[in-house]
């Protein structure tokens, strides 16, 4: 999936262990092979070479995700969508861009990007998307999902404690090494070598999306990769977000899509949602989060040591 994952199995019985975190690299490497659009023999893959000709009969297990996906976007209202992967990718992260593209290729490349076109056959299981060129993808909630998958593939062997890092969506469950709940940082994202705030969880997902890894530079203005499905520019104003919810999958669409309303938005589409909460800082270092987090803050952040920003209902330990 193009990222690294880690295992991580606490139990007296190290065999046991070694069995069961490879079970969990097993599981995410099928995974990949159901939902990767990369990988021509996928499923995935599949759906979108058939768009605009046919339906494609899909596996229970595919067609549930995307269930899960489609709900994410009504959830909130295109922010996240699962069609996103019908974009022209007009957009380079990689230092090539000079100069940003002209706003007819902009509003060209998101032409079609719209999952309520999506049409699903609850009958047999199928997929049609009616465009032609349209396509899904599970960027937004891949990682998450195998996360999920490979923490119950371990549990189901009697790992009772234990974390699955995904490339950053980690997941955790039971006690760590000495007995005690997990104690997981959150990075600044204005000092990528700083963390802002710690928590202790217990049977929770952690997931931060930033503007940190991936961006270029024009003009001396940033650009991430994160781009608004509705207007297909880059995200502006927002450095990060971190969802705390039970659900890897879940907190991978909402990290995305918070990321995309902003923090006003962001924070209160979370303050209506039972069980789950969120972090956003935008580029000034301002934090918003939602009404029942309970974070422990650093005393200073950013790489000028300047004391962070709380606005909003952040609760201080």
């Amino acid at each position: 999936m193009g990222s690294a994952f880690i295992f991580k199995a606490i139990h007296p019985d190290q065999e046991l262990c070694k069995q069961a975190t490879f079970a969990a690299e097993q599981e995410v490497r099928r995974v990949e092979e159901l939902i990767s659009s990369w990988k021509t023999t996928s499923q995935t893959s599949d759906i979108n070479q058939h768009a605009g000709i046919k339906a494609v009969k899909v596996d229970l297990e595919l067609f549930s995700l995307i269930k899960r996906a489609i709900k994410i976007s009504q959830l909130t209202d295109g922010a996240f969508d699962l069609t996103f992967a019908s974009a022209d990718r007009i957009w380079r992260f990689d230092g090539s861009m000079t100069h940003l593209p002209d706003s007819q290729t902009v509003r060209a490349s998101v032409a079609n990007i719209d999952f309520q076109a999506i049409q699903l056959n609850d009958s047999d299981t199928s997929v049609f998307l009616p465009l032609k060129g349209m396509k899904i993808g599970f960027g937004g909630i891949g990682k998450g999902y195998a996360a999920n998958r490979a923490k119950s593939v371990m549990q189901a062997m009697g790992i009772k404690n234990g974390l699955v890092n995904a490339g950053g969506d980690l997941i955790c469950w039971g006690k760590e090494e000495q007995g005690g709940d997990w104690h997981i940082g959150i990075a600044d994202p204005l000092n990528k070598k700083a963390m802002l705030a710690w928590l202790v969880i217990n049977d929770l997902a952690v997931v931060t999306s930033g503007d940190y890894e991936r961006y270029t530079l024009i003009e001396d203005q940033k650009y991430a990769h994160i781009i608004n499905p509705h207007t297909g520019y880059p995200v502006q104003g927002v450095s990060s977000v971190s969802i705390f919810c039970p659900d890897t999958e879940l907190a991978d669409g909402l990290a995305t899509a918070i990321f995309v309303l902003g923090p006003i938005k962001g924070i209160g589409l979370l303050d209506q949602l039972i069980g789950i909460e969120g972090l956003v800082v935008d580029q000034e270092g301002k934090l918003f989060s939602s009404k029942g987090l309970n974070l422990h803050y650093y005393q200073e952040s950013s790489p000028a040591n300047k004391p962070i920003k709380k606005i909003g209902r952040s609760h201080e330990k």
